[in-house]
């Protein structure tokens, strides 16, 4: 099921690379300044340019080291011998957006990448052959996304992927074959199935299909067809949800919020349906397992309040997790494991770290190898800490926030500030997602340019039980914005930043709540930046993609149905475009022109208007770009951008354009002159393109 709405455009996955230092654990050089002019300038290609290395995995066997990297700068795949990093190769030779999600097959030697056209989200599933580089496309078809639903080492030719080439709601499954790509029908999807689970013989078991209130149905395989087996309501439908299935296809896994608030993980016997109940938070939901590969049943969960906790439940792993956590302060994750469980990498980071990589040797006594840094160009860089935060809204609720100081704030380095400063409200996208602890070269960024930076866990946010997800259902721009609101005063209260010094920032949602904030709050901020918000609710879910349909009952419910006139009227209320008439500070709108989930016409929208009004408005669109901006030359450019922006607003240091809209495909449709040295940049990129 697709759970998120609108995801954030403000992705870290491949901007949050690692810093090297002589600890590699990390990279950070203590900062002791009374002013921002004494904390050196972090470059914004150093935060966010390509990573020299990201995704670092292992092949199944054990053999074979892979990562992506750039060639001729755009991020690609490269291998090498496990015991020989040193000798790469690039595999794929992508010259447009770049590879980011790819996996290894359990063929020998073949990899499977994703890859869309210009941020369409159409993602088409690829098998790279790492000795010719031979790359082939196993979903050859327009308008088609790829859904992986299984790769098993008893089947290592063979794959089963859903298309929905036929039917662009829903997704039939095929077993494809990797050298050829040939695919053969497994199952028509005449069911609307939203979620299929195999076991490693590609047997058909469970399966998970929306119900018209918006609730799921769980079905059990029997024999050719489909029988109801279970009922989640629409209640617990972002808490609860099938989670896996044990190789010997006896356990299945769920993450169970029915009957509690908080989800926990359950194990259930496939045969009798008896439930055991694993492991269970009161803070916050389940958050992942740790599945051994050889059986696939869980050794560990995790579960995120305020940071990421693992809790083990099979004492053959308890060594290798305290061996991990000793790495230090921050967190380690584990991105693959060999199928017989020798030999784990380990990626290890923290808020002011960003991410090392490690080869673990179980088989050797433990043996923790430091393989590589991600972002080396941020060794020695005044990366500051970042400080969860439980902050009160005005009707009680613990909303789980996270601070982030810059340096001459903070200069005993104790998460309270020492005087305030101008500050960043970042909102995250979703809105059914939420902010965690870690590096974000976004925090990292705008604490170096003098702002104090703080993102909030709103009502409607996942994570904290379906009690606090669910309160945020029908209060887009009012209680959850009343939530942002709350967070403010109490930075203000706290000496972390003054009424008049606050700007609004984020991605989709957090566009959203951006525009909310100038519109219906319009006293609150200084100025705004929206990445990619929607500013019309009626057309936003008019127009969302068709392979949302598992998911849609689940949005109007909780926002509105525009198939209503009680709904159509809710929707218009709630739409930032309603009140544009009350825009009076200045906001920055950044756009990518093939966005299939908030399109152009959002922004587009809301720009006419502002227009027709003669509001200002600097409006920044990327014909090259989606939902975000994944080409780094693209995010650049845009950051430089709101550098220019925000210094103007609320007085923060700014690095000048200088060089960095090269590579972009970057447009100013309207505004440029709202931006110091945008204009005149805009000019010598326009001549340095037609040269």
């Amino acid at each position: 099921m697709h759970r998120i709405l609108l995801a954030s455009a403000i992705t870290l996955a491949l901007s949050t690379g690692a810093a090297a230092s002589d600890d590699p654990r990390t990279g950070t050089t203590p900062v002791a300044a009374t002013s921002i002019e004494g904390v050196a300038l972090i470059p914004r290609d150093a935060l966010f340019g390509n990573p020299e290395r990201a995704n670092v995995q292992l092949s199944p066997d054990g053999a074979t080291l892979s990562w992506v990297a750039p060639v001729d700068g755009t991020l690609n795949v490269w291998v090498a011998p496990a015991d020989n990093p040193a000798d790469a190769r690039a595999v794929t030779r992508d010259t447009a957006r770049g590879i980011r999600n790819y996996f290894w097959s359990h063929q020998p030697g073949v990899l499977l990448y994703l890859r869309d056209a210009g941020g369409d989200e159409d993602f088409h599933l690829y098998a790279v052959d790492i000795a010719s580089g031979e790359s082939r496309d196993l979903t050859p078809f327009e308008k088609t996304t790829a859904q992986v639903v299984g790769v098993s080492d008893r089947h290592p030719d063979t794959i089963l992927v859903g298309m929905n080439d036929r039917d662009p709601a829903w997704h039939d499954l095929y077993r494809v074959d990797l050298a050829s790509g040939e695919r053969t029908l497994v199952e028509r999807n005449d069911a609307s199935i939203a979620e299929y689970v195999a076991d490693t013989d590609y047997n058909l078991r469970f399966a998970s299909r929306s119900r018209p209130d918006g609730g799921v149905d769980v079905l059990r395989r029997d024999g050719e067809g489909w029988q109801e087996h279970d009922l989640i309501p629409f209640e617990d439908g972002m808490t609860t949800g099938l989670a896996g299935l044990t190789r010997d296809g006896r356990t299945l896994y769920m993450r169970d919020s029915r009957d509690r608030d908080t989800s926990a993980l359950f194990a259930i016997d496939a045969a009798t349906g008896a439930r055991t109940l694993l492991h269970a938070d009161l803070r916050a939901d389940f958050g992942g397992g740790l599945m051994d590969p050889r059986t696939g049943e869980v050794q560990a969960v995790s579960v995120n309040y305020l940071r990421e906790e693992w809790a083990v439940l099979d004492d053959s792993i308890r060594a290798d997790i305290d061996r991990l956590a000793a790495i230090g302060p921050g967190e380690a994750s584990i991105n693959t494991r060999t199928l017989d469980d020798r030999t784990w990498i380990v990626a290890y980071s923290a808020a002011e770290s960003p991410l090392e990589y490690y080869r673990y040797d179980r088989a050797n006594g433990g043996k923790l190898t430091h393989l590589f840094s991600g972002r080396p160009a941020l060794a020695g860089q005044p990366l500051v800490p970042m400080w969860p935060q439980e902050l009160t809204s005005r009707d009680g609720r613990t909303l789980v926030s996270y601070l982030t100081l810059p340096a001459h704030a903070d200069a005993d380095n104790d998460g309270k500030a020492d005087q305030p400063v101008p500050m960043v409200l970042l909102v995250h996208g979703g809105p059914w997602a939420r902010d965690v602890y870690g590096y974000s070269s976004y925090d990292q960024w705008l604490a170096n340019r003098g702002y104090a930076v703080l993102s909030v866990n709103f009502r409607g946010s996942t994570g904290f039980g379906k009690e606090f997800t669910n309160a945020g259902d029908g209060e887009w721009a009012a209680k959850m914005h009343d939530d942002l609101i709350d967070a403010v005063q109490w930075a203000v209260a706290e000496g972390v930043t003054t009424e008049d010094k606050v700007a609004i920032m984020g991605g989709s949602y957090g566009g959203y709540a951006t525009l909310v904030g100038l519109t219906f709050t319009p006293d609150t901020f200084a100025c705004g930046v929206d990445i990619v918000g929607p500013a019309n609710l009626n057309t936003l879910l008019s127009t969302v993609p068709p392979y949302w349909a598992s998911f849609y009952q689940q949005l109007v419910r909780r926002m509105g149905d525009p198939e209503t006139e009680a709904g159509k009227a809710w929707l218009t209320e709630r739409s930032p475009l309603s009140r544009v008439d009350a825009i009076s500070k200045p906001l920055l709108i950044g756009q990518g022109a093939n966005d299939p989930r908030v399109k152009q016409d959002e922004s587009d929208q809301i720009v006419n208007a502002m227009t027709a009004k003669d509001i200002p408005v600097t409006y920044v669109l990327f014909p090259d770009e989606g939902h975000g901006f994944a080409r780094p030359e693209n995010n650049k450019a845009f950051n430089a951008v709101a550098e220019g922006f925000l210094s103007q607003c609320l007085g923060g240091r700014a690095q000048s354009i200088g060089n960095d809209f090269t590579g972009s495909s970057i447009t100013v449709p309207t505004g440029a002159d709202g931006v110091p040295g945008l204009a005149e940049a805009l000019g010598s990129h326009t001549q340095d393109v037609r040269k």
